[in-house]
Order: structure tokens, then sequence, then C-alpha cells
């Protein structure tokens, strides 16, 4: 491949990239253990394909295999990929665990050597 062909595929694959990532605003935001936390969806994933080219229904809440979360709080960004898991959306990295069943206390943990529970309230409006 030469010189062009490689910064025209490049130019491809970075737009292909571009135009197929959506972001959903920051639906809600929730105090933590006393600090404020947001969390922003990000769509990347895609519904799986069977062996007979159909669409494997495993869409959950709007959300796919492949999306990711991004929490913020305490100064850090957690980006967080949607499991597999049964149910409403969760989302893990194997330490830090995120899922929203309940809007007004949404379930926040952290896997160290023990499991961390974090207290989460909605934000007062």
């Amino acid at each position: 491949m030469n010189r062009i062909s490689r910064g025209l595929f490049s130019l491809l694959l970075l737009s292909s990239l571009w135009l197929g990532f959506k972001a959903e605003p920051v639906a809600a935001a929730w105090i933590c253990d006393g600090d404020r936390l947001t969390a922003e969806t990000i769509h990347l994933g895609r519904d799986a394909i069977g062996t007979t080219m159909e669409p494997i229904p495993n869409i959950s809440d709007g959300t796919s295999p492949g999306d990711l979360i991004l929490l913020t709080w305490r100064g850090m960004t957690l980006q967080l990929p949607r499991t597999n898991n049964a149910g409403v959306p969760s989302y893990t990295d194997g330490r830090w665990w995120w899922q929203v069943e309940d809007l007004d206390h949404p379930d926040f943990r952290q896997r160290r050597s023990t499991i961390t529970q974090y207290k989460c309230e909605a934000e007062p409006s």
C-alpha cells in the first residue's frame, strides 16, 4: 500500500468511527458518598448477528454490548463497558460496577480486596 492509499484508508476509518459515534447528554446526576457523580452513555455497540443473519436480541433499555458509560466522580472519569447480564443494563471493568435499577438510588460499587458499596441518591433539583 503506498503512502496516499494508507492516508486515504486512515481517513476513511476515522470518518466511519466518527460518524458511528453517538453520545447521549448527561441524563442524570447523583450524590454518591457526598460527591456529585454524572453519567453519560456512549453507544458504540451493535446487536450481534446469528447464523441466520438475524440480529440476536440483546438490546437492554436502548443499550447493546459494546456500549459504555462514562462516570465522572471525585475528579476521575471511569469508562465502564456494558455487561451482558440479564436485566437492566449494568457496567463494569472488574473493579467498578454501575447499575441504575432505581433512579433515586443507583448501585455503585468498587471491588478491591473487599466490595465497597457507595450510597448514592438523586441530586436535589
